[in-house]
C-alpha cells in the first residue's frame, strides 16, 4: 500500500500587519510597516496582504484603532486568511482582547513578536535566562486573557470561583519563577564581571548599532572571526569578544553585542542589562549605522536613545557609517549626523573600504587615554618583562646596567603590573600620565600607586 508523504516541517504561520502612527514617530521611508513586516519574516512568519496603517492623534483606548481600521483590517483578513494578526505597537490587555474578538483570530503586538524573535536566536544559557526573564514579565498582566473560556461558567451553581482560583495560582507560580531567573542572572552577571576584570590591562572596544547595520560583519572583518553575519534582524543576542590586532602591534578586544531597534520593550532592555553593561563598559564605543538605509537619522537617534535607558550619559565616541558601497557616489552620506558631537568614519564592512581610517582613529582615541612610561626592568624579573610584552606597545628599548630600560605605551589600568616591577627592584618613570588621572602624581602618590588606582 502506497504511503501518502506528509512535510517533516512545520508551514510558515500567515500573519496581516497592521499599526498605528502617533505623534513622535516618525513614518518610514521604505514603506507602510517595513520593519515590523521585516520583524515577522525574523520570526519565520509569512506576510500577507499589504501592511494597514493608521495616523491618530492619540491611541483608541479600547482598540488602539479606530472602527474604521478594525474594519477594514478585518476585511483584509477575510481577504487573506492569515493565521494571526501582528500590531506593530505595545497593547494593552484588555486593547488585545477586544481585537481578538472583532477579529476572531489571535493578535501579536511589537513586543510580543520581539520577544519571540529572541527566544528562537537565544544560544546561550545567559541569552535563553533574559529572554524567558522578559517573557514572564510581559505576560504576568495578561493572564487574565488566557483564562476567558471559564467565562461561561459563571453564575453556574458550583462552578462560581475555579477561575479566579487558577488565575491567582498561576500569578503566584510565575512571580516565584520570575525571582528565580533574577537570582539565576545575578550569579551569572557576577562570574561575568569577574571575567571582565581580568582583562585589566587590555583595552576594549565595543561594538553597538541598530539591528542589521553590519556589527557582526565588521567583527569578523577586523579580527578574521567567523562569527554569524546574516541579512537579518537580531542575528546576535550575545556579547562576543575578540582580538583585534591594530597597525601599531597593539592588541585590543573588540565586542559584539545584541542590535537595537526603535520601541525596543522595556522588559527586554531591563532583562540584557547585564549584557549591555558588558557592551558599554568600554573604553572605546563605536556606533555602528547603516548609511544605506532611509531611515538611518532615526535608527541611530534609536540607538542613543537605549543607550541612555541603559545608563550610558553620553554619546558613543565614533559614529560608523557602514555600508558606503551601497550607496550613489552623490548621496550625502548621514549629513544630517555630521553636527553631532561625535567623530564620523565611513566604512563598508564587507569590502574593507574606510577600515584602515577607522584603525587610525581608534589609535589615536586610545592614545590620548594611554599612559607612557619608562621602566627599568631586573634582568632576573622575567616574568614582568613577559607580561610587559604582552600588554604594552613598546616604543623604545636599550639594555642598561641595572636591566632592560623600556619605553612603553600602556593601558592605565596596569598599574599593579608597575607596582609589581618595582617590588621587584626595578624602576618606573611616568612620562605622561593617563588622561583621566590628569596629573602625573594623584593625592601626593603617582598615579598607578595612588588609592583610587589600588
Amino acid at each position: 500500500m502506497k504511503r501518502s508523504g506528509h512535510p517533516t516541517q512545520r508551514e510558515r504561520e500567515r500573519v496581516l500587519v497592521c499599526g498605528v502612527l502617533l505623534p513622535g514617530q516618525t513614518e518610514e521611508h521604505d514603506g507602510a510597516l517595513s520593519e515590523a513586516r521585516g520583524l515577522a519574516a525574523a520570526a519565520g512568519c509569512e506576510v500577507v496582504g499589504p501592511a494597514v496603517l493608521q495616523r491618530r492623534e492619540r491611541a483608541d483606548s479600547a482598540t488602539l484603532l479606530g472602527k474604521g481600521k478594525v474594519q477594514e483590517v478585518l476585511e483584509a483578513a477575510r481577504e487573506f486568511h492569515p493565521d494571526a494578526i501582528v500590531v506593530d505597537n505595545d497593547l494593552t490587555p484588555g486593547q488585545a482582547r477586544n481585537l481578538e474578538k472583532a477579529w476572531s483570530l489571535r493578535v501579536v503586538d511589537r513586543s510580543e513578536l520581539i520577544l519571540d524573535i529572541f527566544a528562537r536566536r537565544a544560544a546561550t544559557k545567559q541569552a535563553r535566562l533574559q529572554v524567558e526573564l522578559a517573557q514572564t514579565e510581559y505576560q504576568l498582566p495578561r493572564l487574565k486573557r488566557m483564562w476567558t473560556h471559564l467565562e461561561r461558567f459563571e453564575g453556574g451553581i458550583g462552578m462560581r470561583g475555579p477561575g479566579e482560583t487558577q488565575l491567582e495560582t498561576d500569578k503566584r507560580l510565575i512571580r516565584k519563577r520570575i525571582q528565580a531567573l533574577r537570582e539565576e542572572l545575578s550569579e551569572i552577571e557576577q562570574r561575568t564581571r569577574r571575567q571582565v576584570r581580568l582583562r585589566a590591562g587590555q583595552f576594549t572596544v565595543g561594538l553597538v548599532g541598530y539591528t542589521n547595520a553590519g556589527k557582526s560583519t565588521l567583527l569578523n572583518r577586523l579580527t578574521g572571526a567567523s562569527e554569524l553575519a546574516a541579512d537579518m534582524l537580531f542575528a546576535t543576542l550575545d556579547t562576543r569578544t575578540r582580538a583585534w590586532q591594530l597597525p601599531d602591534g597593539r592588541k585590543v578586544l573588540l565586542s559584539d553585542t545584541v542590535g537595537f531597534l526603535q520601541r525596543l520593550p522595556h522588559h527586554l532592555v531591563a532583562s540584557f542589562h547585564a549584557t549591555l553593561e558588558e557592551a558599554l563598559s568600554v573604553d572605546l564605543l563605536l556606533h555602528v549605522a547603516d548609511a544605506s538605509h532611509p531611515d538611518v537619522v532615526a535608527q541611530v537617534e534609536a540607538v542613543e536613545s537605549v543607550l541612555r535607558e541603559a545608563g550610558r550619559l553620553r554619546p558613543a565616541d565614533v559614529l560608523v557609517l557602514n555600508k558606503v558601497d551601497r550607496l550613489d557616489p552623490s548621496h550625502p552620506v548621514g549629513e544630517r549626523l555630521l553636527g553631532t558631537e561625535q567623530e564620523v568614519v565611513r566604512v563598508s564592512a564587507r569590502s574593507g573600504r574606510g577600515l584602515d581610517t577607522l584603525a587610525k582613529v581608534v589609535m589615536a582615541r586610545l592614545d590620548a587615554r594611554s599612559a607612557i612610561v619608562e621602566v627599568v626592568v631586573p634582568f632576573r624579573a622575567g616574568r614582568e618583562l613577559a607580561r610587559l610584552r604582552a600588554e604594552a606597545v613598546v616604543l623604545a628599548e636599550k639594555v642598561a646596567e641595572q636591566g632592560l630600560c623600556l619605553e612603553l605605551k600602556l593601558h592605565p589600568s596596569s598599574g599593579q603590573l608597575l607596582r609589581d616591577i618595582e617590588a621587584s627592584g626595578g624602576e618606573v618613570r611616568s612620562l605622561r600620565a593617563p588622561r583621566e588621572h590628569g596629573p602625573e602624581f594623584v593625592d601626593g602618590e603617582r598615579w598607578w600607586c595612588a588609592p583610587a588606582e589600588a
